[in-house]
Protein backbone atom coordinates (compact mmCIF):
# COMPACT_ATOMS: atom_id res chain seq x y z
CA UNK A 1 0.00 0.00 0.00
CA UNK A 2 1.34 3.43 -0.93
CA UNK A 3 2.51 5.64 1.89
CA UNK A 4 0.34 8.67 2.45
CA UNK A 5 2.09 12.01 2.50
CA UNK A 6 1.79 13.50 5.95
CA UNK A 7 1.99 17.19 6.78
CA UNK A 8 5.30 18.45 8.09
CA UNK A 9 5.54 20.61 11.17
CA UNK A 10 6.80 24.15 10.84
CA UNK A 11 9.73 23.25 13.08
CA UNK A 12 10.83 20.45 10.76
CA UNK A 13 10.59 22.74 7.74
CA UNK A 14 12.76 25.27 9.58
CA UNK A 15 15.36 22.57 10.30
CA UNK A 16 15.44 21.50 6.66
CA UNK A 17 15.70 25.12 5.50
CA UNK A 18 18.60 25.77 7.85
CA UNK A 19 20.36 22.56 6.78
CA UNK A 20 19.97 23.38 3.08
CA UNK A 21 21.25 26.92 3.50
CA UNK A 22 24.19 25.84 5.66
CA UNK A 23 25.29 23.15 3.20
CA UNK A 24 24.54 24.85 -0.13
CA UNK A 25 23.62 28.51 0.40
CA UNK A 26 20.20 27.82 -1.09
CA UNK A 27 16.86 28.53 0.53
CA UNK A 28 13.54 26.73 0.48
CA UNK A 29 11.43 29.44 -1.09
CA UNK A 30 7.79 29.69 -0.07
CA UNK A 31 6.60 28.38 -3.44
CA UNK A 32 8.87 25.34 -3.07
CA UNK A 33 7.89 24.39 0.48
CA UNK A 34 4.85 22.46 -0.75
CA UNK A 35 7.03 20.08 -2.75
CA UNK A 36 9.40 19.22 0.09
CA UNK A 37 7.36 16.21 1.14
CA UNK A 38 7.16 15.03 -2.49
CA UNK A 39 10.91 15.05 -3.12
CA UNK A 40 11.67 13.40 0.24
CA UNK A 41 9.00 10.70 -0.04
CA UNK A 42 11.27 8.14 -1.82
CA UNK A 43 13.85 8.48 0.94
CA UNK A 44 11.15 8.07 3.58
CA UNK A 45 9.93 4.91 1.90
CA UNK A 46 13.45 3.52 1.76
CA UNK A 47 13.91 4.20 5.48
CA UNK A 48 10.39 2.95 6.31
CA UNK A 49 9.42 6.22 7.89
CA UNK A 50 5.81 7.34 8.04
CA UNK A 51 6.25 11.08 8.56
CA UNK A 52 8.63 13.79 7.48
CA UNK A 53 9.11 14.71 11.12
CA UNK A 54 10.61 11.23 11.65
CA UNK A 55 13.06 11.85 8.83
CA UNK A 56 14.11 15.20 10.28
CA UNK A 57 14.60 13.61 13.71
CA UNK A 58 16.83 10.96 12.14
CA UNK A 59 18.92 13.67 10.47
CA UNK A 60 19.32 15.51 13.77
CA UNK A 61 20.15 12.27 15.56
CA UNK A 62 23.32 12.00 13.48
CA UNK A 63 23.72 8.23 13.72
CA UNK A 64 23.65 7.97 9.93
CA UNK A 65 26.13 10.59 8.67
CA UNK A 66 25.10 10.03 5.04
CA UNK A 67 21.42 10.78 5.64
CA UNK A 68 21.81 14.57 5.76
CA UNK A 69 23.65 14.51 2.44
CA UNK A 70 20.91 12.47 0.82
CA UNK A 71 18.27 14.86 2.12
CA UNK A 72 20.24 17.77 0.66
CA UNK A 73 20.54 16.02 -2.71
CA UNK A 74 16.77 15.57 -2.77
CA UNK A 75 16.04 19.18 -1.82
CA UNK A 76 18.40 20.83 -4.29
CA UNK A 77 16.47 21.91 -7.35
CA UNK A 78 17.68 19.81 -10.30
CA UNK A 79 15.37 21.06 -13.05
CA UNK A 80 17.24 20.90 -16.36
CA UNK A 81 16.95 19.80 -19.97
CA UNK A 82 19.01 19.51 -23.14
CA UNK A 83 19.53 22.70 -25.18
CA UNK A 84 17.46 24.75 -22.75
CA UNK A 85 16.77 28.23 -24.18
CA UNK A 86 18.20 27.71 -27.71
CA UNK A 87 19.03 31.40 -28.20
CA UNK A 88 21.62 31.11 -25.41
CA UNK A 89 23.57 28.60 -27.47
CA UNK A 90 23.72 31.07 -30.36
CA UNK A 91 25.46 33.57 -28.04
CA UNK A 92 27.81 30.81 -26.91
CA UNK A 93 28.83 30.01 -30.49
CA UNK A 94 29.56 33.68 -31.17
CA UNK A 95 31.60 34.07 -27.99
CA UNK A 96 33.70 30.98 -28.67
CA UNK A 97 34.31 32.07 -32.27
CA UNK A 98 35.69 35.40 -31.02
CA UNK A 99 38.04 33.60 -28.64
CA UNK A 100 39.28 31.36 -31.44
CA UNK A 101 39.96 34.36 -33.67
CA UNK A 102 42.43 35.42 -30.98
CA UNK A 103 44.19 32.09 -31.42
CA UNK A 104 43.02 30.51 -28.17
CA UNK A 105 40.97 27.46 -27.24
CA UNK A 106 37.93 28.65 -25.30
CA UNK A 107 37.21 27.60 -21.72
CA UNK A 108 33.61 27.22 -20.51
CA UNK A 109 32.34 26.64 -16.98
CA UNK A 110 28.85 25.22 -16.48
CA UNK A 111 28.20 26.19 -12.85
CA UNK A 112 25.24 24.39 -11.33
CA UNK A 113 25.11 21.76 -14.08
CA UNK A 114 22.72 19.43 -12.23
CA UNK A 115 22.71 16.02 -13.96
CA UNK A 116 24.74 17.24 -16.92
CA UNK A 117 22.32 18.14 -19.70
CA UNK A 118 23.73 21.64 -20.18
CA UNK A 119 27.42 20.69 -20.55
CA UNK A 120 26.46 17.73 -22.73
CA UNK A 121 24.50 20.08 -24.98
CA UNK A 122 27.63 22.22 -25.27
CA UNK A 123 29.79 19.19 -26.03
CA UNK A 124 27.40 17.99 -28.74
CA UNK A 125 27.24 21.41 -30.38
CA UNK A 126 31.01 21.85 -30.48
CA UNK A 127 31.84 18.24 -31.36
CA UNK A 128 29.56 18.52 -34.40
CA UNK A 129 31.14 21.84 -35.31
CA UNK A 130 34.57 20.20 -35.03
CA UNK A 131 33.50 17.42 -37.40
CA UNK A 132 32.18 19.96 -39.91
CA UNK A 133 34.89 22.63 -39.74
CA UNK A 134 37.85 21.19 -37.84
CA UNK A 135 37.56 23.74 -35.02
CA UNK A 136 38.55 22.64 -31.51
CA UNK A 137 36.04 21.67 -28.85
CA UNK A 138 36.33 24.13 -25.94
CA UNK A 139 37.47 22.92 -22.55
CA UNK A 140 34.25 22.34 -20.58
CA UNK A 141 34.21 22.22 -16.77
CA UNK A 142 30.89 21.34 -15.13
CA UNK A 143 30.17 21.63 -11.41
CA UNK A 144 27.24 21.12 -9.07
CA UNK A 145 26.73 21.14 -5.31
CA UNK A 146 24.94 17.78 -5.40
CA UNK A 147 27.19 14.73 -5.29
CA UNK A 148 24.31 12.59 -6.55
CA UNK A 149 23.75 14.88 -9.54
CA UNK A 150 27.45 14.84 -10.45
CA UNK A 151 27.55 11.05 -10.17
CA UNK A 152 24.63 10.80 -12.59
CA UNK A 153 26.26 13.28 -14.96
CA UNK A 154 29.49 11.29 -14.99
CA UNK A 155 27.57 8.10 -15.71
CA UNK A 156 25.97 9.69 -18.76
CA UNK A 157 22.84 7.60 -18.21
CA UNK A 158 19.42 9.14 -18.88
CA UNK A 159 15.83 7.99 -19.04
CA UNK A 160 13.68 8.10 -22.15
CA UNK A 161 11.80 11.04 -20.63
CA UNK A 162 15.02 12.98 -20.02
CA UNK A 163 16.44 12.55 -23.52
CA UNK A 164 13.14 13.60 -25.05
CA UNK A 165 13.31 16.96 -23.26
CA UNK A 166 15.01 19.25 -25.76
CA UNK A 167 17.20 16.68 -27.51
CA UNK A 168 16.56 16.28 -31.26
CA UNK A 169 16.26 12.66 -32.44
CA UNK A 170 19.23 13.11 -34.78
CA UNK A 171 21.54 13.98 -31.90
CA UNK A 172 20.08 11.32 -29.63
CA UNK A 173 20.91 8.64 -32.21
CA UNK A 174 24.34 10.14 -32.95
CA UNK A 175 25.57 10.55 -29.39
CA UNK A 176 23.64 8.06 -27.26
CA UNK A 177 23.36 4.27 -27.11
CA UNK A 178 20.07 2.68 -26.15
CA UNK A 179 19.92 0.35 -23.16
CA UNK A 180 17.20 -1.88 -21.67
CA UNK A 181 14.46 -0.29 -19.56
CA UNK A 182 14.26 2.76 -21.85
CA UNK A 183 17.64 4.15 -20.79
CA UNK A 184 20.12 6.00 -22.96
CA UNK A 185 23.86 6.29 -22.30
CA UNK A 186 26.16 9.02 -23.64
CA UNK A 187 28.94 7.70 -25.83
CA UNK A 188 32.45 8.00 -24.33
CA UNK A 189 33.77 10.12 -27.21
CA UNK A 190 31.34 12.87 -26.19
CA UNK A 191 31.61 12.48 -22.42
CA UNK A 192 35.40 12.84 -22.55
CA UNK A 193 35.04 16.51 -23.50
CA UNK A 194 33.63 17.36 -20.05
CA UNK A 195 35.25 17.41 -16.62
CA UNK A 196 32.58 16.99 -13.90
CA UNK A 197 33.30 18.12 -10.33
CA UNK A 198 31.32 18.49 -7.12
CA UNK A 199 31.54 22.09 -5.92
CA UNK A 200 29.68 24.51 -3.65
CA UNK A 201 29.68 27.93 -5.32
CA UNK A 202 29.35 29.73 -2.00
CA UNK A 203 32.34 28.25 -0.17
CA UNK A 204 34.62 26.34 -2.55
CA UNK A 205 37.29 27.93 -4.75
CA UNK A 206 36.55 28.17 -8.44
CA UNK A 207 38.11 25.69 -10.87
CA UNK A 208 41.67 26.60 -11.82
CA UNK A 209 42.35 28.92 -14.72
CA UNK A 210 40.34 31.70 -16.33
CA UNK A 211 37.12 31.19 -18.24
CA UNK A 212 35.83 32.90 -21.35
CA UNK A 213 32.26 31.93 -20.56
CA UNK A 214 30.42 30.96 -17.38
CA UNK A 215 26.90 29.55 -17.51
CA UNK A 216 25.13 29.80 -14.16
CA UNK A 217 21.50 29.56 -15.17
CA UNK A 218 18.62 29.30 -12.71
CA UNK A 219 20.98 28.77 -9.78
CA UNK A 220 21.14 32.18 -8.10
CA UNK A 221 17.34 32.18 -7.78
CA UNK A 222 17.59 29.87 -4.78
CA UNK A 223 20.45 31.54 -2.89
CA UNK A 224 20.06 33.71 0.17
CA UNK A 225 21.51 37.22 -0.16
CA UNK A 226 24.96 36.67 1.39
CA UNK A 227 25.64 33.27 -0.24
CA UNK A 228 24.58 34.83 -3.55
CA UNK A 229 27.19 37.58 -3.15
CA UNK A 230 29.86 34.99 -2.39
CA UNK A 231 28.86 32.97 -5.44
CA UNK A 232 29.12 36.02 -7.70
CA UNK A 233 32.56 36.77 -6.27
CA UNK A 234 33.70 33.22 -6.91
CA UNK A 235 32.51 33.40 -10.50
CA UNK A 236 34.07 36.82 -11.10
CA UNK A 237 37.41 35.58 -9.76
CA UNK A 238 37.44 32.81 -12.37
CA UNK A 239 36.61 34.89 -15.44
CA UNK A 240 38.89 36.51 -17.96
CA UNK A 241 38.53 40.31 -18.22
CA UNK A 242 36.66 39.83 -21.50
CA UNK A 243 34.64 36.84 -20.26
CA UNK A 244 30.86 36.62 -20.19
CA UNK A 245 28.43 35.34 -17.57
CA UNK A 246 25.08 33.88 -18.65
CA UNK A 247 22.25 33.78 -16.10
CA UNK A 248 18.75 32.35 -16.38
CA UNK A 249 15.91 34.30 -17.98
CA UNK A 250 14.44 35.25 -14.60
CA UNK A 251 17.74 36.28 -13.00
CA UNK A 252 19.69 39.53 -12.86
CA UNK A 253 22.77 41.04 -11.24
CA UNK A 254 20.97 44.33 -10.60
CA UNK A 255 20.78 44.90 -6.87
CA UNK A 256 22.68 41.65 -6.25
CA UNK A 257 26.32 42.50 -7.02
CA UNK A 258 28.46 45.31 -8.43
CA UNK A 259 30.95 42.90 -9.98
CA UNK A 260 28.98 42.51 -13.23
CA UNK A 261 27.15 44.71 -15.67
CA UNK A 262 24.85 43.99 -18.60
CA UNK A 263 26.70 43.06 -21.78
CA UNK A 264 25.61 44.30 -25.18
CA UNK A 265 25.24 40.86 -26.76
CA UNK A 266 21.84 39.90 -25.38
CA UNK A 267 19.45 39.55 -22.47
CA UNK A 268 20.75 37.65 -19.48
CA UNK A 269 24.40 38.02 -20.53
CA UNK A 270 26.79 39.97 -18.30
CA UNK A 271 30.40 41.11 -18.34
CA UNK A 272 32.72 42.02 -15.51
CA UNK A 273 32.48 45.59 -14.30
CA UNK A 274 35.34 47.85 -13.24
CA UNK A 275 34.57 47.29 -9.56
CA UNK A 276 37.55 45.83 -7.72
CA UNK A 277 36.94 42.23 -6.69
CA UNK A 278 37.98 41.76 -3.04
CA UNK A 279 39.66 38.53 -1.98
CA UNK A 280 37.23 35.62 -1.69
CA UNK A 281 37.91 35.21 2.01
CA UNK A 282 37.34 38.88 2.83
Amino acid sequence: MAMAQSPMSGQSLAVLSALLEARTGQQIASHRSTRVDTVLLPLMRERRMETLDQLVCAVLDGRDPQLAGRVIDALVNGETSFFRDPHVFEHILETVAEVERDGRRARIWSAGCSTGQEPLSLAMMFAERQQAHGTPVPEIIATDVSEAAIARARSGCYTQFEVQRGLPIRQMVRWFDGRPNNEWVVRPELLRHISFRQMNLTVDPAPCGSFDLVLCRNVMLYFAAEPKKRAFRTIASAMRPTGLLVLGAGETVIGQTDLFQLASVGRGVYQKSDVTDPPIGA
